[in-house]
């Protein structure tokens, strides 16, 4: 469907722009929303008397946008969750809580206004973006952890995830028949000892 902007949309164009996007994005977002006017001669001879208008509303909610950004770029959310040893949560964090947890905090957003693509499934600091305005974006942080305690140690660089994969790691790569080893055992006796037993239980097989 094409359409006519009255707004500039990310990755889609500027006010006044004439686009073609899928009908379905415009009869339930962008029509609804009063982002955009179907493109046609009625609605271009509306558009162009609103413009000046159009523009002046715009200008006024993004400097708007900018105050608020001022004030939230570079702020730090905690947020309490259970999670297990290696930091995956039970559970996750949305969008929904995002918007959630900047309310309680006096900012107040819509969760469509918090750029997540995917939701948080894991402890640890997690950067992003809180569209303001078509032109004004804040970035904020996320310490997720299960702890208050863990959050402070989080947010002095700590790395609390992934306690085990050490363990997970050697437990791979000692794995299957072609073990060597001179890697699993500290003296050449104890290496010698198992090949011997190896050979044994080999033969006999």
């Amino acid at each position: 469907m094409q359409v006519i902007l009255l707004e500039r949309i990310a990755k889609i164009g500027q006010m006044g722009d004439e686009v073609t996007v899928k009908t379905g994005y415009a009869r339930n977002f962008l029509l609804p929303q009063g982002k955009a006017l179907r493109a046609n001669a009625a609605n271009r001879a509306q558009f162009e008397a609103q413009r000046a208008d159009l523009e002046k509303r715009n200008d006024e909610r993004k400097a708007d946008a900018v105050k608020i950004k001022d004030n939230l770029d570079g702020n730090t959310y905690m947020l309490i969750r259970s999670a297990g040893q290696t930091g995956q949560l039970y559970g996750s964090v949305s969008t929904r809580d995002i918007a959630a947890a900047l309310d309680e905090n006096g900012f107040k957003v819509s969760r469509n206004q918090v750029n997540m693509p995917t939701p948080i499934k894991v402890i640890g600091l997690h950067e992003l973006s809180i569209i303001l305005h078509p032109e004004v974006d804040a970035t904020i942080s996320v310490n997720v952890a299960r702890s208050e305690d863990e959050a402070e140690r989080q947010a002095a660089g700590e790395d609390l995830t992934g306690r085990d994969e050490q363990f997970e790691h050697q437990a791979v790569d000692y794995e299957g028949d072609d073990v060597d080893l001179s890697e699993v055992f500290e003296s050449d006796e104890d290496t010698e000892a198992v090949s011997e037993e190896t050979s044994e239980e080999e033969n006999n097989a």
